[in-house]
């Protein structure tokens, strides 16, 4: 039979520690995480507009669909757009950084 040991260090004292609300240090740390996740949304609603958009175009070519094959590329069109939109506010995010000193992308893209 193996030994289980306690773990000393864990102070449980603070009611406030793994409250929600407590994660956060100040409002700009929510909006630093609030950001953060933005971006990775963003690039997995990209990822799947751009399958679904490009199946959406394949299926209408197969069938002779010029509809579906129009759809399928506006779909295309919008994902492509929207990455642009993405990557431009990284960039903005970074120029602001560069402006002001401080390192919003290293606080956001740990």
């Amino acid at each position: 039979m193996d030994a289980v040991y306690a773990v000393d260090g864990i102070d449980f004292s603070k009611p406030d520690v793994f409250s929600p609300a407590g994660a956060f240090d100040s409002f700009g740390s929510l909006v630093s995480i609030i950001v953060k996740n933005a971006f990775v949304i963003g690039g997995i609603l990209t990822f799947l507009l751009l399958v679904f958009g490009g199946l959406t175009y394949i299926m209408g070519a197969g069938n002779s669909d010029p509809k579906r094959m129009e759809q399928g590329q506006k779909t295309v069109v919008s994902a492509v757009s929207g990455l642009i939109l993405i990557i431009g506010s990284y960039w903005i995010l970074q120029i602001l950084g560069l402006i002001t000193g401080v390192d919003i992308i290293r606080k956001l893209m740990p």
